[in-house]
């Protein structure tokens, strides 16, 4: 007889969990992940899409915010246990920087995250930067994702050490409290500071690819895009983020007629075809500077992150447009 794997994949029973003060203010599909180690984020979001979990007997989508005290129905699930290919201590992804730290204190960690890095698992992707740091930090009781970044995006990503520091963060980003300012390369010549306020509707497809387009049914959405540098055929513009929407600078550079270099979803070819000319082989997109001051502080916090010298080194090759001199500002891409 052979002996049981215990890293073999089970099926938990129906339980029904409450939520402690703690846990309160998380959405219901951050709570659900926490609880349901090894279960893809694309299978939670179907069991709260048929209703199979029920918050208080009722059911709820994936943005409903738990209370302290609610009781949450678990349906039966699938799992399997994360440790023997998230530990591997001895491997050689274990022994790489996950992500450079660019601030930390006693509530909040920053990051650098790379391109091409997914900030959680799900859509194929087996884990995220958020679960190589938490098996990084066995001792560290909460790791959270305050925000999220785009995979090809890099740059400042915040994640809360304490279910406090959390709830904080995501008061003050609803309050508009938390300035994020990126940078990206554009189309054409963007000649002023310009604020683009679109509604922005996520509930299309192309194929099997979801996709954001500007529409008036969508939700409320703003960004304001300041030029920094010219270049030939292309624009560094500094950009701030006013509202929280998928896909959001993307789509706004794209519908105000400058879409964003390296952009397969809502760029253009052309231009595209140019940038890797000189030597774009990704989304021209960091998140460059964080901000804000904590409320029971007098202290800021502001954290800035380099823009990565593959960038960098796109900038250099590109040829400035005459007469097109760079902004008093021109310092942040450096």
């Amino acid at each position: 007889m052979q002996p049981a794997d215990p890293h073999a994949a089970s099926i938990s029973a129906v339980r029904s969990q409450e939520v402690s003060g703690d846990e309160a203010g998380q959405r219901i599909d951050n709570y659900l992940l926490r609880i349901l180690k090894g279960v893809p984020r694309s299978h939670v979001y179907r069991l709260l899409r048929r209703g199979e979990v029920r918050v208080n007997s009722r059911r709820v989508d994936a943005s409903y915010r738990v209370e302290a005290g609610d009781r949450v129905r678990i349906p039966p699930v699938r799992t399997a246990a994360p440790a023997r290919p998230v530990g591997a201590a001895s491997s050689r992804e274990s022994r790489r920087e996950i992500a450079p730290v660019l601030y930390e204190d006693e509530r909040l960690l920053v990051v650098d995250k790379p391109a091409g890095a997914a900030v959680h698992g799900g859509s194929g992707v087996r884990e995220g930067l958020i679960d190589r740091l938490r098996a990084r930090r066995p001792d560290a009781h909460f790791l959270e994702l305050v925000h999220r970044l785009d995979r090809d995006t890099s740059g400042c990503l915040m994640i809360a050490k304490k279910r406090s520091a959390l709830r904080t963060l995501h008061a003050l980003l609803r309050e508009g409290k938390v300035e994020k300012r990126y940078l990206a390369l554009v189309a054409r010549d963007w000649a002023n500071a310009t604020v683009v306020d679109a509604p922005l509707d996520t509930h299309h497809r192309r194929g099997t690819e979801r996709i954001v387009r500007v529409q008036e049914e969508g939700k409320a959405a703003a960004t304001r895009f300041q030029p920094v540098q010219r270049y030939d055929g292309a624009t560094l513009v500094e950009v701030e983020t006013l509202s929280g929407r998928t896909h959001q600078i993307r789509v706004h550079a794209a519908h105000a007629g400058h879409p964003l270099a390296g952009d397969p979803k809502y760029g253009d070819e052309a231009f595209d075809a140019r940038a890797r000319e000189f030597g774009l082989r990704r989304l021209f997109l960091h998140a460059h500077v964080v901000s804000f001051a904590w409320p029971d502080s007098t202290g800021d916090v502001h954290v800035s992150a380099p823009l990565p010298e593959p960038l960098r080194a796109v900038l250099d090759a590109w040829p400035k447009r005459r007469g097109g001199g760079a902004r008093s500002r021109r310092r942040s891409a450096r």
